[in-house]
């Protein structure tokens, strides 16, 4: 699973950090980013929590498919 933050819509209401922490961080400004596009196995429902808390739709989730 990829996932990104488009900084361009963060508003910084950090939903998406209270919701999963482990994958969303928040910068001095408040607004969200993603130390690592891929987020390990173990974290993707998190990571689709916070995307799902987001009120302004600025996080992307890519789910990968192995060849």
């Amino acid at each position: 699973m990829k996932v990104t933050v488009n900084r361009n819509h963060c508003q910084g209401h950090t939903m998406c950090n209270m919701a999963a922490s482990e994958v969303f961080k928040l910068d001095e400004d408040g607004n969200a980013y993603v130390e690592s596009s891929e987020v390990p196995a173990e974290l993707h429902a998190k990571a689709q929590a916070g995307a799902a808390a987001c009120p302004e739709r600025a996080i992307v989730i890519e789910e990968q498919t192995r060849p």
